[in-house]
């Protein structure tokens, strides 16, 4: 751990923070996305608070904050993983890492913003790609492809994402939260500019989530078999 690391200290106000830090537990997965075998068996996933639920899938990907967001994934994300990372402002990822969008594989479709995100931060007919196989990339790909910023092995995983979080907290904290607003269009802690992309993608849950297949597909997972598609 470098020596600037070392000199951080846990702030003791919310207006103290600089920069915040996403990853998961232990080394296997940074987050898999929602709970299918739930979904299968009908359970809602939705948080009861309507203020969380605004926020979007774990309380993060409708919610933009002025503070710096760096996503240090630790292993699989996919599907509702991704699209933290599609969320977060910087990725740093274990060299065991991978990301993907696998909904079309089991009958539903990326509503966290996955949908509209990844054909804007990676090159388009790439982003396609992933959005309409569902099939994943390696993190050293990701990073090829610009989508991710740092590939270390996952013993440093943590000490690189603090390490590059304390490259922007030496800096002048209004000036590099304004800097974020501008880039992303921040305002009032939203960002009007994706209101269409959301409303296109609660329109689209309507059709797709009332369909079989909606249903079939997680009840394939669950069954750990293929799934039977009827496109209805």
């Amino acid at each position: 751990m470098s020596a600037s690391v070392r000199r951080w200290r846990r702030p003791s106000t919310i207006s103290e923070i600089r920069a915040v830090i996403l990853t998961g537990a232990g080394d296997r997965a940074f987050c898999a996305g929602a709970d299918l075998v739930a979904v299968s068996r009908g359970e809602n996933l939705r948080p009861d608070d309507p203020a969380q639920q605004a926020w979007g899938f774990a309380g993060f990907v409708s919610h933009p904050i002025s503070k710096p967001v760096i996503a240090a994934v630790n292993g699989f994300a996919l599907g509702g993983g991704t699209e933290i990372s599609l969320a977060a402002d910087l990725i740093v990822a274990a060299d065991s890492a991978s990301f993907g969008l696998p909904e079309v594989k089991r009958g539903i479709y990326a509503g966290a913003g996955g949908t509209f995100r990844i054909v804007e931060q990676l090159p388009r007919k790439v982003g396609m790609e992933l959005l309409l196989t569902g099939e994943p990339i390696t993190a050293q790909r990701a990073k090829e492809l610009g989508f991710v910023n740092v590939v270390v092995p996952l013993p440093e995983l943590l000490d690189a994402a603090l390490a590059l979080a304390a490259r922007i907290t030496v800096n002048a904290p209004i000036s590099v939260q304004a800097s974020k607003r501008i880039a992303l269009g921040i305002i009032d802690g939203r960002i009007p500019a994706d209101n269409d992309a959301w409303a296109r993608s609660a329109a689209e849950a309507k059709v797709v989530m009332a369909s079989e297949d909606a249903k079939e597909g997680p009840r394939a997972f669950a069954e750990k078999r293929t799934p039977v598609w009827k496109g209805r």
